[in-house]
């Protein structure tokens, strides 16, 4: 290593995964990958996302913990660096099984009760962190999943979930947060994003800057994005990625 290398600040970027780096559980571009390992000459990076390891791998690459320093699914609940498992949580042992029937079963009646075009099937993902609970069901094809948006855009169908979702489970140590474009993530509070910090902050990076789509409040980037240990950037496209990290690096 060179002296001007040794000296370099250590610095991190955690993205995003859908719409930061990928179009909506779509892969990820030749263009994109390329950009991100030249910025990985520079500095560290890494991926934090609300799904599971299994569609991390999906939209990144089966090689996603050699392509990236840090690779954290389920928002690093589940966590990988340099290549290596470091940790796994898990839900239920964390709130109990009562509690997890009890959201279970809610979300479903909840979603009974919903008038959609299209429903279809996977109505709750069990993951080792989460619950994520989608309206028409995470087995839609491509084109129900963006006539569902629509209409979630013109309604605010996972908008009005979440708000009864918080008012029947206030007091129970719950998270709710609307995530891509299908789906709400339901976990302890506390295991939102941020989670993810903790295997890092240890690490001696003078800045860590996130990128992620959805920031506003209720969104699920949203903590990450406001915390103060990072300096959040919102985007709105992979491209949109791209163009602020080529004006910082």
């Amino acid at each position: 290593m060179d002296a001007g290398a040794a000296v370099a600040p250590r610095r991190l970027c955690l993205f995003d995964v859908d719409g930061t780096l990928t179009a909506p559980r779509q892969r990820i571009t030749t263009e994109m990958e390329a950009f991100l390992q030249t910025l990985r000459r520079k500095v560290k990076i890494g991926v934090v996302g609300g799904s599971d390891f299994g569609k991390m791998q999906e939209q990144l690459g089966d090689d996603v913990v050699e392509k990236y320093d840090y690779v954290f699914p389920e928002n690093g609940l589940v966590a990988y660096k340099d290549g290596k498992l470091l940790g796994r949580q898990n839900i239920q042992s964390h709130l109990g099984e009562a509690l997890v029937q009890d959201l279970i079963n809610y979300c479903l009646s909840y979603i009974a009760g919903i008038k959609l075009p299209k429903k279809r099937g996977t109505f709750i993902e069990f993951r080792s962190g989460m619950l994520n609970v989608s309206p028409i069901g995470r087995s839609c094809s491509q084109e129900e999943r963006l006539e569902f948006t629509e209409v979630d855009k013109r309604e605010n169908i996972r908008e009005k979930f979440v708000a009864e979702l918080r008012r029947e489970f206030a007091g129970r140590g719950v998270t709710f947060s609307i995530g891509g474009q299908i789906s709400i993530d339901v976990f302890p509070e506390g295991w939102d994003k941020r989670y993810c910090l903790g295997h890092v902050e240890q690490d001696g990076f003078q800045a860590i800057y996130f990128f992620g789509d959805k920031t506003m409040p209720g969104g699920n980037d949203y903590e990450i994005f406001s915390d103060p240990r990072t300096i959040g950037y919102t985007v709105s496209a992979p491209e949109d990625t791209r163009r602020i990290c080529e004006g910082l690096f």
